[in-house]
């Protein structure tokens, strides 16, 4: 048993390829003990557009992390939550998933329908709204127009509500029947006025959306009900998660997520609109201009697995290939860091969020250009500059400037000339965040949060 002194909470963090919980110790602003298994099993799918996960498996995977953390630590004081925000499940009046957690990164939304429309084109059309796909309501909609179409998709079942799968795991260690869902993680639903904090209702309505499905929205950090007697919290969306883990609520500071995805933050008093980026709840009065990559760290992810296949050829097996890049990089980076910007690369393989099919390219190939090495550079450059454009939008928009950066993500954790190239381009030094489960240590301070509104 653990003898730690202070206020001690757990966060769980249900990722896209893993399942983090840590042990915060509130009063010291330190993790005690972090604990990670891996997940990211995407169930079969039928079409490439399609990414679902089994709900239930996720949230076994954070419930038996969190019974370890418990048996190490007995006496926590409250357990915070937080997740992939944008996907949704189905529950039933039993509080039961009854459908597979449909991504983030499920595209059903831009995939043309009978008429020759996709649903998020539709919703352009009938209510004026951009809704990009993966968003929740969108997927719904689309769910609503076309039914389940495969094995992993059980024809005509959608429940008696919606909620992401940190709403989902709320309901499954508390045993409530119907979702309670944080404003953060309702906005990244769609369909999301950030400045009246609701559902656009009369948008959803005419759509043709039963609105009985649509979840309690609280902009508290709301206690859902007990786990073995320990108060557990609303999820908070990962996005906020994680600036609250790495930030707190700091003013004038950037945060740099590349991770799965990528993504910039920067905290404001009131919501803003800028095209191409996000305004997203944080607090009752406070919000995050957020700016996302649709590909992010899987742009260099990509990249590797294109050496890893020439490599397998060349030698019979197929062995990972990040250390040799990483070489080939350092090696490059430290002669003329130039190099990292003769090759022009694009990294918006996935499309963006205002233009799903954009793709990606290359430019100012030559002779001299065409090698690994400025292949490998000109991915991070690409990564690095597509995400620094986002946040040139923030500072025209708001007239905010960073004072300082701070890096997140283990895809930038763990690659130092990928933290060199932002600090570069961004014209900034960068900080890694003190904590590596940035999100998870977030909802755990949302959980301590809770406790003290609470005296």
């Amino acid at each position: 048993m653990n003898k730690e002194t202070g206020t001690k909470t757990i966060g769980l963090d249900i990722g896209t390829t893993s399942v983090s919980a840590v042990v915060f110790n509130e009063d010291k602003q330190e993790v005690l003990l972090a604990r990670t298994a891996r997940s990211g099993l995407f169930l079969q799918a039928a079409n490439e557009w399609e990414r679902l996960q089994d709900a239930d498996e996720l949230t076994s995977l954070a419930k038996n992390l969190l019974e370890e953390l418990l048996s190490d630590f007995p006496d926590i004081c409250g357990i915070g939550l937080t997740g992939q925000m944008h996907g949704i499940l189905y529950t039933d009046e039993d509080g039961h998933a009854v459908s597979p957690l449909y991504t983030w990164q499920d595209r059903r939304g831009d995939v043309p329908l009978q008429d020759g429309r996709s649903m998020s084109e539709r919703v352009r059309e009938m209510t004026g709204l951009t809704v990009p796909a993966g968003y929740g309501l969108l997927t719904h909609l689309t769910l609503q127009e076309t039914g389940g179409e495969t094995k992993n998709e059980p024809a005509g079942v959608r429940g008696t509500a919606l909620c992401t799968i940190g709403d989902y795991l709320g309901m499954v260690l508390t045993g409530r029947k119907r979702p309670i869902i944080h404003i953060s993680n309702a906005a990244s639903l769609g369909f999301y006025d950030v400045g009246k904090n609701g559902f656009r209702t009369d948008a959803l309505k005419k759509m043709g959306m039963d609105l009985s499905l649509l979840p309690e929205v609280t902009d508290e950090y709301t206690v859902l009900g007990t786990f073995r007697g320990i108060p557990v919290t609303a999820a908070v969306g990962d996005n906020q998660a994680s600036f609250l883990g790495s930030v707190g609520l700091k003013e004038n500071a950037l945060l740099l997520n590349i991770g799965t995805g990528g993504q910039i933050s920067m905290l404001a008093d009131r919501p803003y609109s800028i095209e191409g980026i996000e305004t997203r709840p944080m607090t009752k009065d406070r919000y995050l201009l957020a700016g996302a990559s649709l590909c992010g760290g899987r742009a260099y992810a990509a990249l590797e697995r294109f050496f890893r296949s020439y490599a397998g050829s060349a030698c019979g097996t197929e062995e990972p290939q990040y250390s040799v890049m990483e070489q080939i990089a350092e090696r490059e980076w430290r002669k003329d860091p130039q190099q990292a910007f003769r090759l022009q690369v694009d990294t918006t393989f996935m499309g963006t969020r205002e233009d799903p099919l954009r793709r990606g390219s290359i430019a100012n190939l030559s002779e001299d250009t065409f090698t690994p090495e400025h292949l490998i550079l000109g991915v991070m450059a690409g990564m690095a500059r597509e995400l620094h454009d986002m946040y040139r939008k923030i500072e025209a928009g708001t007239g905010l400037t960073a004072a300082s950066m701070t890096g997140s993500g283990n895809g930038l954790r763990n690659n130092r000339i990928l933290q060199e190239i932002c600090c570069h381009i961004f014209g900034k030094p960068m900080a890694l965040s003190g904590n590596r489960e940035e999100a998870a240590c977030g909802a755990a301070a949302a959980a301590a949060e809770a406790l003290r509104q609470k005296k």
